[in-house]
C-alpha cells in the first residue's frame, strides 16, 4: 500500500490513531464529494474559498474566472491547502465532552499552477462535467472562445497529504453508562434528489423530454 510520507507539515498528532496516510483512504475520500475549501495567503492574511473539484492521479483540478483573485494568488508559485469533509453522523454522547461526530476528512498541501494547454484543458473540463453528470460534456454547447479566455483552470500536484476518519459510537467513561440520558450515533448521509426542470415556458416540453436520468447517489 503506498503511502504519502508523514511529515511536520501532515502528520497528525491529536487523534492520531484516526489519521490515514495511505492513497487508496485520501484518494478515495476526494472521489467522493465535489465541493472542497482552497486556502491561500493574500498579503499576509489567510484567504479561504469553496469551489468544485475532481481529481486524476496524484493531481487536483478546479477552474474559475480568469481575472479572479483566488486563481490570480493560487497560481503566483505560493503553496495552497486543499481541504475535502464529509460529515457522516452525529455521536451523541452521555456527556458533553465526548459528544463528537463522525465524519472522512482529507488535506492537501502543493503548489498549484495554470493549464496553458488548451487539449489538457478541453480533456480535464469533460472530465470534470462528466464526473458531475456522465456524458454531460458532449452533451453541452461547445464554449465560446470569450468564454474560454474567461475560464481559467487549476492544477495541483498532491505533494503532502493525510485523511482522518472517524466512525462508530461515543466513546464514555464507564462512570457515565449509568446516566439516564440515550447515547448512540445519528448517521448523516448526501442524497440526490429528484431533477427539477429549468422553467423555460414555451420550450419546457422539450426540456422535459431531455430530462436525464443522472445518478449521483453511487459518490
Amino acid at each position: 500500500m503506498t503511502e504519502f510520507a508523514k511529515n511536520d507539515r501532515n502528520r497528525v498528532r491529536r487523534g492520531h490513531n484516526r489519521a490515514r496516510y495511505d492513497e487508496d483512504t485520501v484518494y478515495g475520500i476526494l472521489d467522493s464529494h465535489f465541493l472542497c475549501h482552497i486556502a491561500y495567503e493574500v498579503d499576509g492574511q489567510p484567504q479561504i474559498i469553496p469551489t468544485s473539484y475532481w481529481r486524476e492521479g496524484n493531481r487536483l483540478y478546479w477552474h474559475g474566472a480568469s481575472k479572479s483573485r483566488m486563481i490570480r494568488e493560487v497560481t503566483s508559485g505560493k503553496e495552497a491547502c486543499v481541504t475535502v469533509t464529509h460529515l457522516d453522523g452525529l455521536v451523541l454522547a452521555r456527556s458533553a465532552f465526548h459528544t463528537s461526530a463522525n465524519y472522512r476528512s482529507v488535506i492537501c498541501y502543493g503548489r498549484p499552477e495554470l493549464v496553458t494547454d488548451d487539449a489538457e484543458f478541453e480533456r480535464q473540463m469533460k472530465l470534470f462535467f462528466d464526473q458531475l453528470a456522465p456524458g454531460r460534456w458532449d452533451q453541452l454547447r461547445p464554449m465560446a472562445a470569450q468564454e474560454r479566455k474567461a475560464t481559467a483552470l487549476v492544477v495541483m500536484e498532491i505533494t503532502d497529504a493525510v485523511a482522518k476518519v472517524r466512525t462508530g459510537g461515543p466513546n464514555e467513561d464507564e462512570e457515565d453508562l449509568d446516566w439516564p440520558v440515550w447515547a448512540g450515533h445519528v448517521p448523516i448521509t448526501m442524497q440526490q434528489r429528484g431533477p427539477v426542470g429549468a422553467a423555460e415556458g414555451i420550450k419546457a416540453a422539450l426540456n422535459h423530454r431531455l430530462m436525464p436520468a443522472y445518478d449521483w447517489n453511487n459518490k
